[in-house]
């Protein structure tokens, strides 16, 4: 697959997860803030919780879960850069990581993809 057709449908798993979160209440306030360390798919927040939320795309869990591939130093970078945005957006909102699991067996034509929220994943 093609860098920029991996990019496509990585675009459209955020937005299907952004899409997801805000029929659920959530605001997004961005999405793919990235920093020297690294990459922050959505940041959203629900009056309560200020979310950094991992997407991850799949086709089907064949070869283990979605949130499986978010492993300790993928949880490293995740960390660091939330501590950069947090250092330029203070807020009273509790901090919290999760992760967005998306299933299209077709990928970007999958008409109703499977997500799974997982909250406070790590």
């Amino acid at each position: 697959m093609s860098g920029q057709n991996s990019r496509l449908k990585g675009r459209w798993g955020e937005d299907a997860a952004a899409g997801y979160l805000r029929d659920r209440g959530f605001a997004i306030l961005a999405s793919n803030w990235s920093s020297r360390f690294g990459e922050i798919d959505l940041i959203a927040e629900d009056g309560t919780y200020l979310c950094f939320v991992e997407v991850k795309l799949r086709k089907s869990a064949a070869y283990g879960s979605a949130a499986e591939f978010v492993d300790r130093r993928k949880q490293d970078k995740l960390r660091r850069t939330a501590m950069l945005y947090l250092s330029g957006h203070p807020t009273e909102l509790q901090p919290r990581f999760d992760v967005i699991e998306i299933y299209a067996p077709q990928g970007e034509h999958t008409v109703k993809p499977e997500i799974i929220h997982l909250e406070n994943a790590f």
